[in-house]
């Protein structure tokens, strides 16, 4: 039956048809009962067990990637209704990677839902008005049954579709889906590889007169060599081996070499090496030397500016300022710091006049590129940052490529800007005694601007330092967090930052899934943010345990960042959870030598140490945390816990009173009590705060999740069911 607008079927009110195929047709409708636009498709009577199969797939998958199902009627189905358009080619490449990532990470969850989809191409593919991936159709898919006693799925573990049966749209088929033999999840990446190759080319890989040849060529050809970045040829071509053995085995590593090639250097011509800066700390050359806020604040903003060129390579923020202070020769921190290109200065301030010198340094020889220096009134810093990136770009002759402009601005207020960058300046320096003066200047920023997205922005990581840091209980915290989170979204949606801040969201709330999405948009938007890419790794790849991602993500850093201690540790945690406790020393060794006070290096070597049965080490590494954290009730428990482990329990029980008897106006995490309970083996008691913790959202709830200090309870009972409280059961 051809429904009309109009018509009605059920609750669902008939607007326009939107297609029809073989299998039957599809429409946009309404649904009178909650006013959303669905789409529904109806289908004819032959395909009806296909169509069950369809309603089961889809139902299983819960992905922002992946459209959903709301309902389902006798010969319909009403899902999601996507407004975009199908997958177009060829794309720039730094498209191709982002939207590859967003498809990669949709048939990532299938698979592990034990799901194939079988008919991937580019008609399945929808690309949204805001640029995101929505994977259409898993009308050929296949819902498989998982032996429920394994938490980790293989190649294996995907039956095979029954063999003689050729399903799928012929050009984006696999070579064993062409000869009608088993197809697993390894047939999607292949398809996944076709679909890629076109992204690139603007053409398909494989092309015959008809069905016979067309398949044949697939079976027996290689496709024509791609013009493309050597990374992304060797992930097509391995996706298109013909034997399936000699492909990717998961869609998980296949994301991780898509992520990789965002880390891989620009090739500017055959034999020009890629432009490349350091933005050097400027000196406060103020009269009180008390301006350092705003020249650091100059410098950060310059930076800003310059990674929104995508043929620049820029130092980050970190390794810049690990100079701050020191007398080094410009050639030997080039060398460092692996950059062709200096830029150093200094900034005078007084009263309302700035004035800012600039130099330009070829790493080389030491020779100037360029200089100026800017006299102006301190309303004009805005154009003075505008100026030096511009003079960059022209010196160094990097043409801005596409939309890529420089850095937008968000306030206009010079007032509430200056604001910003104090409170900038105390949130760095990580002390409770910054932390309330960054609150202060972030909250007057605020007062001259209620609409400054960064001001809010900045409050919210502010007020997430907080809580992670055990300063504030969640109760206090997570609203003022959720308040400012959300003025950041409000007021700047698009804001690379502010996007970041929505992932952190949703992981407070255990949304998993929902943070994934969030923060990879952010990376959308600024692929290069440092920011985003530690909380993405913190707040969503390390407490789902996608250590291999992680991984790539830390390394992807140490390229642009290469003097910051955090990758390192990232690093080191990650392989501290993969068993790999050498490297993963050797990672943690590394952060302290670039900073000897980083209080999580000495936490995760202590966890590396307790995991290799070096006890020793690991409580010296524990008392150092407690003392450059001055004795904070989440450093205690730790140490405790520690104690405990290693079977000095005089010593574990004089910190757990401690804990209990500080005062009311101290909070005391739940987290930091449960891991000395566990350490004496009062496991009940160490889950009953747990539970609490967990309940509360308290900002640390997921940090046993990934302490490999306790991995002999992740059989327990009551371990498991906290994870099935968090979402983030295996």
């Amino acid at each position: 039956m051809t429904l009309t607008p109009g018509s009605k079927l059920g609750p669902y009110e008939i607007l326009s048809s939107i297609g029809s195929g073989g299998m039957g047709s599809v429409y946009k409708a309404r649904d009178t009962r909650l006013g959303r636009i669905v789409a529904i498709k109806k289908v004819k009577e032959q395909h009806s067990e296909r169509f069950k199969q369809e309603a089961r797939s889809i139902a299983a998958l819960n992905h922002p990637n992946i459209c959903q199902i709301h309902d389902i009627g006798d010969d319909s189905l009403v899902l999601e209704y996507v407004e975009g358009k199908p997958l177009s080619s060829p794309l720039p490449e730094q498209e191709v990677i982002r939207l590859a990532i967003q498809i990669a990470t949709a048939l990532e969850e299938a698979h592990q839902h034990g799901i194939i989809h079988r008919d991937l191409k580019p008609s399945n593919i929808m690309v949204t008005d805001r640029g995101s991936v929505k994977l259409l159709d898993f009308g050929l898919a296949k819902l498989y049954e998982q032996d429920q006693s394994t938490s980790k799925l293989s190649t294996a573990d995907f039956p095979a579709t029954q063999a003689g049966a050729i399903l799928g749209t012929v050009a984006y088929m696999s070579p064993e889906q062409a000869q009608g033999q088993p197809a697993d999840a390894r047939s999607d990446i292949f398809s996944f590889g076709l679909v890629l190759y076109e992204m690139l080319s603007g053409r398909r890989a494989f092309v015959g007169d008809n069905s016979l040849t067309l398949m044949n060529a697939i079976v027996k050809d290689n496709p024509p060599p791609l013009q493309a970045s050597p990374q992304l040829e060797k992930i097509v071509k391995r996706c298109l081996e013909k034997q399936p053995s000699d492909r990717y085995q998961r869609m998980s590593e296949l994301k991780v070499d898509l992520v990789k090639t965002t880390a891989k250097k620009v090739e500017v011509g055959s034999e020009e090496p890629q432009p490349s800066i350091a933005v050097l700390p400027f000196a406060d050359m103020s009269p009180g030397k008390d301006n350092e806020w705003f020249s650091d604040g100059l410098v950060e903003e310059i930076i800003n500016a310059l990674t929104q060129i995508p043929e620049l390579k820029v130092i980050a923020r970190t390794s810049a300022f690990a100079f701050k202070g020191k007398q080094r020769d410009i050639r030997r921190i080039a060398k460092e710091l692996d950059v062709a290109n200096i830029l150093e200065g200094s900034v005078r301030k007084a009263n309302n006049r700035i004035r800012v010198t600039a130099q330009l340094i070829t790493a080389t020889d030491g020779s100037h590129l360029w200089s100026q220096r800017y006299d102006r009134e301190l309303t004009d810093v805005f154009a003075v940052q505008d100026e030096i990136s511009q003079a960059i770009t022209d010196r160094l002759r990097i043409h801005l490529s596409g939309d890529h402009g420089l850095a937008k601005r968000h306030t206009e207020n010079v007032g509430a800007y200056n604001l910003y960058l104090k409170g900038r300046y105390h949130f760095y320096k990580f002390t409770q005694e910054d932390f309330a003066k960054s609150k202060e200047h972030y909250e007057q920023a605020i007062s001259f601007d209620p609409s400054y997205a960064l001001a809010w922005y900045g409050l919210a990581i502010l007020y997430n330092g907080l809580g992670y840091y055990g300063y504030m209980p969640p109760d206090l915290i997570n609203e003022k967090f959720r308040q400012a989170a959300n003025n950041a979204l409000r007021f700047a949606k698009n804001l690379p930052e502010a996007a970041g801040i929505a992932g952190m969201l949703q992981a407070r709330e255990y949304n998993w899934q929902g943070a994934e999405h969030e923060f990879l948009r952010a990376l959308d938007i600024d692929p290069r943010s440092e920011e985003i890419c530690i909380h993405y790794r913190v707040f969503c790849l390390l407490p789902m345990r996608r250590l291999e991602e992680t991984v790539a993500s830390s390394l992807r850093s140490l390229e642009l960042d290469p003097l910051s201690p955090i990758p390192h540790i990232h690093l080191g945690q990650a392989y501290c959870l993969m068993q790999q406790y050498d490297r993963a020393m050797a990672q943690l060794n590394n952060a302290l030598e670039l900073d000897p006070h980083y209080a999580a290096a000495h936490y995760s070597r202590g966890l590396v140490c307790t995991r290799m049965g070096k006890m020793n080490d690991g409580i010296r590494a524990y008392e150092t945390l407690v003392k450059l954290w001055e004795h904070h009730p989440l450093t205690l428990g730790i140490l405790g816990a520690a104690y405990a482990i290693a079977g000095l329990r005089s010593e574990a029980q004089k910190l757990l009173t401690e804990l209990q008897n500080l005062p009311n106006t101290t909070y005391v995490s739940p987290y930091s009590l449960a891991w000395i309970y566990l350490g004496l083996g009062e496991i009940d008691k160490g889950f009953d705060l747990l539970d609490k913790g967990v309940d509360e959202h308290d900002a640390t709830s997921f940090l046993f999740h990934v302490s490999p200090m306790y991995d002999q309870l992740h059989s327990h009972p009551r371990y498991k069911a906290l994870l099935r409280k968090m979402n983030l059961e295996p």
